[in-house]
This record gives structure tokens, C-alpha cells and sequence, in this order.
């Protein structure tokens, strides 16, 4: 059973793996609107501050993360 958070009246899913906590971006996307929860992660990940984040954060935590394969996503973003 997954562990969760109590924020605003809205349950949000936590996981964790090796020691980290994680949540999941889509209870908080279905709390701001439940129609609609795709679209709002959409326009997160839309977001050049976003995809930078991201890339950043793979890179210091997936030995795997493909840098090269990633620049085309980053050069897209935010257009």
C-alpha cells in the first residue's frame, strides 16, 4: 500500500525508493482540475523552467540518462 499525503483536503500518493520520497504530479494536476488532468501536466512539461529542472535532476540521479537525446526536448521547450 502506498503512503499518503493529506494536502488541502486532497489525498496525494507518495512512493519511496532507496531512502527518497517521491509524489505524484498527477493528484496534484487532478486537484487543480479533475477534467482536465492531462492538459495540466502537459502545460507543466511545457514549461522550458520545467523541462531544464528535469534534465537536471536526471542527470545527477539516472546513471542512464541520455544527455545528447535530451538537448532535442530542451531545445523545444518553451516555444
Amino acid at each position: 500500500m502506498k503512503a499518503k499525503l493529506q494536502v488541502l483536503e486532497q489525498d496525494i500518493t507518495t512512493y519511496a525508493r532507496d531512502g527518497v520520497e517521491y509524489i505524484c504530479i498527477t493528484d496534484i494536476a487532478r486537484y487543480k482540475s479533475p477534467d482536465r488532468t492531462g492538459v495540466i501536466i502537459g502545460n507543466w512539461l511545457r514549461n522550458r523552467n520545467t523541462i531544464e529542472f528535469l534534465g537536471i535532476w536526471e542527470q545527477l540521479n539516472n546513471p542512464d540518462f541520455k544527455v545528447i537525446e535530451f538537448d532535442d526536448f530542451k531545445k523545444q521547450a518553451g516555444l
